[in-house]
């Protein structure tokens, strides 16, 4: 993906950017992607953490314990619940959720991760790799 990508919540209240290119963009489809998006899978693109930053206002995180037993601190917009993105322990990436991007059609799938738990109406991407469990 070439140019930078930024993107904020729907109310305007927080924006972000990131300074480097996705390493990977997947579609999650862990249970608890699927519980904090109301669907079958959370579209994501993983960045380096030192490349994401806020470039206004603040977000609210919830912890829990991933499908893949690490901690995953997902954050979004206080104000009007927009999701933006997970910090996953254990990995030197921010998950920035697609639907927070200005511009969503950069979001181009390579991956489906989790797809064990994917539930029978779920729709899926034909041509990217797919990991019953996170490939990690």
């Amino acid at each position: 993906m070439a140019g930078k990508i930024v993107g904020g919540c729907m109310c305007g209240a927080v924006r972000y950017e990131s300074t480097a290119d996705a390493v990977m963009q997947a579609s999650c489809y862990c249970r608890d992607c699927q519980r904090s998006t109301g669907s079958a899978f959370a579209p994501v693109l993983l960045v380096p953490k030192e490349a994401f930053k806020l470039t206004k206002g603040e977000l609210k995180h919830y912890e829990v314990k991933g499908d893949s037993g690490n901690k995953v601190s997902r954050a979004f917009c206080a104000n009007c619940g927009s999701p933006i993105m997970s910090l996953l322990s254990g990995m030197p990436f921010t998950a920035i959720k697609a639907s927070s991007l200005d511009d969503p059609n950069q979001f181009q799938p390579t991956a489906s991760i989790f797809v064990a738990s994917a539930p029978k109406w779920a729709p899926h991407f034909p041509g990217v790799a797919t990991f019953p469990r996170n490939p990690g």
